[in-house]
C-alpha cells in the first residue's frame, strides 16, 4: 500500500500476436497512471528464431516482437521474460493471452505462485470441454487459481490496434464492478474504447463462437458465393451464437450480442483474421489439404481457433442432442474434419419449428 492507495503490477501472459499489442497497449497506460507501476513484465513461451537468438532476447534488445509482430516498437516499459513464475512473481493484475489449448497448462504451473489478491482477465477465444460439460477459459483461470477472473473481447484485429486504428472492446465481468471498471482503465485509450458488461459468459462466448462463424465466412469466400451468401451466413451464426449461449447459461443477456463483443466482433473476424483466410483456401482446394497444413503454411506459428472451437462445439451438440438445432455450428465441424465438402456450408436446410423453439420466449432445454 502507498499512502493508503494499493498500486497494481501489471503482467501479460502470453506474447503472440494480440499478446504484443495488449502488452503495448497496457504499458502505453501504465507509463501514464499513478495507480500502476510502469513495467509490464510480458511471459514469452521461448523461441530461437531463425537467427539462432531467443525470442526473448530478441525482444528486449529491439523492443519489439520480430515474429508475432515485426515494425512495431512495444514500449520501453514492456519487458519479456522467458520465465513464467519470474514474470508473474510481483504482479496483482494478470492479463492472460496465449491459445486456449495451453491455459490449463500454464495455470497448474501458478497454482501458489501469485501474490495474494491477484486479479485476472482473459483475451482468450476458446472452450475446454469436460466430462461435466463446457468450461469458459476464464472458470479455469478462476477455479485453478482461485482467483476472480474477468474477459475482454471486441471487434480486435491486433494489427490494427497495433498501429492505433480506432477500436472497441467489451468487459465482462461476473459481480465486481469496480474491479472490471479498473482493467477498462488499464486498457482504454483514445484509439481502444472499452465498455463493461455484467454478463461474462455473454461476452466470453460471443469472443469464442464467432470463430466457428469465420470459418464458416471464410468457406464461402473460397467458394466466390459472393457477399449477400457472406450477411446470411453471419445472420445464421448470430443467431446460433446466441441461442446456444442462452442455452448453456440462461443468465446470458440479449444485449451482449449488440456490444464490440457480439455483432461488431463478428463482422471484423468475418471480413479479416486468420479464421476466415484460412478456411478460404480450404475452400479454394475443395478440401483436399487439411486445416493444420494450411496453418503451419499460412500462420507462421500462430494457431487457428476456430476449427479446435467448432470441434468443442460439437461435442456438447453431439452430448446434449442439439445438432439438429445448430446446422451452422454443426456444419462447419463436419466440414472441417472433412465428413462434408466445403460446399455444404450453404446447403443445409435451416430446421425452422426446432428453431422457433430457442427464437420464442421461453428457454428451451
Amino acid at each position: 500500500m502507498e499512502n493508503g492507495h494499493a498500486k497494481y503490477r501489471v503482467a501479460v501472459i502470453g506474447s503472440g500476436n494480440w499478446g504484443s499489442v495488449a502488452s503495448r497497449l497496457i504499458a502505453s497506460n501504465t507509463a501514464k497512471l499513478p495507480s500502476f507501476y510502469d513495467e509490464v513484465r510480458m511471459w514469452v513461451f521461448e523461441e530461437i528464431l531463425p537467427t539462432g537468438k531467443k525470442l526473448s532476447e530478441s525482444i528486449n534488445e529491439e523492443n519489439e516482437n520480430c515474429k508475432y509482430l515485426p515494425g512495431i516498437k512495444l514500449g520501453a516499459n514492456v519487458i519479456a521474460d522467458p520465465d513464467l513464475e519470474s514474470a508473474v512473481k510481483d504482479a496483482n493484475m494478470l492479463v492472460f493471452v496465449t491459445p486456449h489449448q495451453f491455459v490449463e497448462g500454464i495455470c497448474k504451473k501458478l497454482v501458489g505462485k501469485l501474490r495474494p489478491g491477484a486479479e485476472a482477465i482473459s483475451l482468450i477465444k476458446g472452450m475446454e470441454v469436460k466430462m461435466e460439460g463446457p468450461c469458459m477459459i476464464s472458470k479455469l483461470i478462476a477455479d485453478t487459481l482461485g482467483i476472480n477472473c474477468c474477459v475482454l473481447m471486441g471487434a480486435n484485429i491486433a494489427n490494427e490496434i497495433a498501429v492505433e486504428m480506432f477500436s472497441e472492446a467489451t468487459i465482462g465481468y461476473r459481480k465486481d464492478k469496480e474491479v472490471a471498471n479498473r482493467w477498462a482503465n488499464l486498457f482504454t485509450t483514445p484509439y481502444f474504447l472499452v465498455s463493461v458488461a455484467e454478463d461474462i459468459e455473454g461476452v466470453e462466448l460471443c469472443g469464442t463462437l464467432k470463430n466457428i462463424v469465420a470459418i464458416a465466412a471464410g468457406l464461402v469466400d473460397g467458394l466466390d458465393m459472393g457477399n449477400n451468401t457472406k450477411a446470411a451466413i453471419m445472420r445464421i451464426g448470430l443467431r446460433e451464437m446466441r441461442a446456444f449461449s442462452k442455452l448453456l447459461f440462461p443468465s446470458v443477456r440479449d444485449n451482449t450480442f449488440f456490444e464490440s463483443c457480439g455483432v461488431a466482433d463478428l463482422i471484423t473476424t468475418c471480413l479479416g483474421g486468420r479464421n476466415r483466410r484460412v478456411a478460404e483456401a480450404f475452400a479454394r482446394n475443395g478440401g483436399k489439404r487439411s486445416f493444420d497444413e494450411l496453418e503451419a503454411e499460412m500462420l507462421h506459428g500462430q494457431k487457428l481457433q476456430g476449427v479446435s472451437t467448432a470441434r468443442e462445439v460439437y461435442e456438447v451438440l453431439t452430448y446434449r442432442g442439439w445438432q439438429e438445432l445448430f446446422p451452422l455450428l454443426s456444419t462447419v465441424h463436419e466440414i472441417c474434419i472433412g465428413q462434408l465438402p466445403p460446399t455444404s456450408i450453404v446447403e443445409y436446410s435451416e430446421h425452422t419449428p426446432n428453431l422457433s423453439i430457442i427464437g420464442g420466449p421461453t428457454p428451451f432445454y
